[in-house]
């Protein structure tokens, strides 16, 4: 059992499994985020990353079973347990019961929809990057429910909770890590 996928193996399982630069670009933006945090609290960056690339494995070909199918298709691949359940927890409350328990699931289930309303906001920008980008002017987007409608509020602010900070400091936070990764990003993405 190969509890200890590389980065280079997880990746290759994701494009196994998803062709839309839409869906790559989401990956590699919560990877990055992951590693961020990882690196700010203390924890493997490596494998903070490697659980923010697979997050959404299942999403593109299975949507309806989100969170269900990515456990078979990471035990497939041989991928640890500690992993599976990483990645099954940020459906927690949508489509699983598989509650966040550590700190990097926690993590992962507040990030994963704001890295999507952030990155909305900033390609709003001039500059289209979150290097200039400022809390205010998420929180103000944040505010407009129809602005990045399919971004839930509800489980950035449970998110936000489960990490004991406030809406304003994962969002803070969260700008910050995006900042940490947008320019690899846009190159890998090239």
């Amino acid at each position: 059992m190969n509890d200890h996928i590389t980065r280079e193996e997880a990746f290759q399982l994701l494009e196994k499994y998803n062709q839309e630069p839409f869906h790559i670009q989401h990956a590699l933006t919560v990877e990055g985020v992951m590693r961020w945090y990882a690196k700010e609290l203390g924890y493997d960056e490596e494998f903070w990353g490697i659980v923010g690339l697979l997050h959404d494995i299942d999403f593109e070909k299975y949507p309806e079973e989100h969170c269900i199918k990515a456990s078979e298709l990471l035990k497939e691949a041989g991928v640890g347990e500690d992993i599976i359940h990483a990645v099954c927890s940020h459906g927690y409350g949508l489509t699983v019961d598989v509650k966040p328990e550590h700190e990097m699931e926690k993590v992962l289930y507040a990030v994963d929809e704001l890295t999507g309303l952030i990155g909305a906001a900033a390609l709003m920008r001039p500059s289209k990057s979150v290097q200039d980008m400022e809390l205010k002017s998420v929180k103000k987007k944040y505010k407009t429910t129809s602005f990045a409608a399919g971004c839930s509020r509800e489980v950035i602010e449970n998110g936000a909770k489960m990490m004991g900070i406030t809406l304003e400091e994962l969002i803070q936070k969260t700008i910050l890590a995006m900042r940490s990764c947008e320019e690899e990003i846009r190159e890998a993405m090239e």
